[in-house]
């Protein structure tokens, strides 16, 4: 009877274990506080990955293209738009290290998600083989009873 009070207390330590890892993810998965570049490295690479980024950068290099072929004068960027090419460029460049940022944070995000599932998993494992000794005294006073 005293091993069974042991095990019980030390299987109730181990769900609040679990159950404070459990908050503490929680925690971190809803209260962080991000800092002025993280946030708007979001709002960039939420904007950059839009129909309404693509769209709009099309019709920018259609009028830019269309304005320096039609030009009588003042041809800013003549036909191999190397300022153009040189814009983009310097688009890619700046955009590629900004959205890796926010996929780094995503990839936080999904991994702490990930150890809270599993914590949630070993939680229900135990929970369930508790229930299943449970069961298996239940059967075995109800035999003796019959006896």
């Amino acid at each position: 009877m005293k091993r069974k009070k042991q095990n019980n207390f030390q299987e109730k330590s181990k769900f609040s274990r679990i159950d404070k890892l459990l908050e503490k993810d929680n925690h971190l998965l809803h209260k962080r506080k991000l800092t002025l570049g993280q946030k708007a490295a979001d709002k960039l690479t939420r904007f950059c990955g839009s129909w309404t980024f693509i769209i709009s950068l099309f019709i920018f290099i259609f009028v830019w293209i269309s304005l320096n072929l039609t030009a009588y004068f003042y041809r800013w960027d003549p036909w191999p738009f190397i300022i153009l090419n040189l814009t983009l460029s310097c688009l890619a460049a700046v955009e590629a290290p900004i959205i890796l940022m926010s996929q780094n944070r995503e990839e936080e995000k999904s991994k702490i998600k990930m150890e809270r599932d599993y914590l949630i998993n070993k939680k229900a494992e135990r929970e369930v083989e508790n229930i299943q000794k449970d069961l298996t005294e239940i059967k075995r006073l109800i035999k003796n009873m019959k006896k």
